[in-house]
């Protein structure tokens, strides 16, 4: 059983990696020198390729594809912390082989340090944002409307691609895998830790926030 949900975290990790990072090259080879283009296909390919990924994956794994989202479902106890470890380091590797899969198909060079500078506090604040707004979009929607929460999800990361500074990474496995690219989507490698950081803060404080909601609408 767990290697059957491990195997669909690693699909769906590496498939979402390979569309972030592969429609944001084609978004920059379609539309030179014209960014906000860019950034609408990056963020349209990306929203679209999570809301068919976690349709096919969420009854097999829980299509976390993303750290924070499996430290969430551990805190709440609904993974154990031998299953919630697997997850965590398959979403790594995964993330890695999706951005060496988006290279090999443009016939980029696999590995390519980031040089794209996504550090200061305006960056950490809107990955905490962004963090935090997709960890409620989760709880709430499995709570509220579990059938809605891949059109949610893939909503949320639409609209928070535009609204946040740092354009929503909101995942550490997506966070250092994009470190391995000079593309469109990457960033540096000094810059990861304070975007992982600041994602599990959001992350952290979106679990008991969830909860809260979810104890008041059972009270009204």
């Amino acid at each position: 059983m767990l290697t059957r949900k491990l195997l669909a975290e690693f699909i769906g990790t590496a498939l979402l990696l390979a569309a972030v990072v592969g429609s944001g090259i084609m978004g920059v080879m379609l539309s030179p020198g014209n960014t906000g283009v860019a950034l609408l296909a990056n963020a349209a390919a990306t929203a679209g390729a999570l809301y068919v990924l976690i349709v096919l994956f969420g009854p097999v794994s829980g299509a976390h594809f993303n750290p924070v989202v499996t430290l969430a479902m551990w805190l709440r106890k609904d993974l154990g912390g031998r299953e919630a470890a697997a997850y965590v380091l398959v979403q790594l590797v995964a993330a890695i082989v999706g951005v060496l899969l988006a290279h090999a198909m443009f016939d980029l060079p696999l590995l390519q340090p980031g040089t794209h500078v996504r550090s200061g506090a305006a960056q950490w604040l809107s990955e905490g944002v962004a963090a935090f707004g997709l960890l409620l979009t989760i709880l709430l929607g499995l709570r509220h409307r579990p059938a809605a929460v891949p059109a949610l999800v893939a909503s949320y990361i639409f609209a928070a691609y535009w609204f946040t500074a740092s354009t929503s990474f909101a995942n550490p496995a997506v966070t250092l895998a994009r470190s391995l690219t000079r593309t469109f989507a990457g960033i540096r490698p000094a810059d990861v830790a304070g975007f992982v950081l600041a994602q599990v803060v959001g992350a952290l404080a979106a679990v008991p926030i969830a909860a809260k909601l979810d104890a008041t609408a059972a009270e009204s």
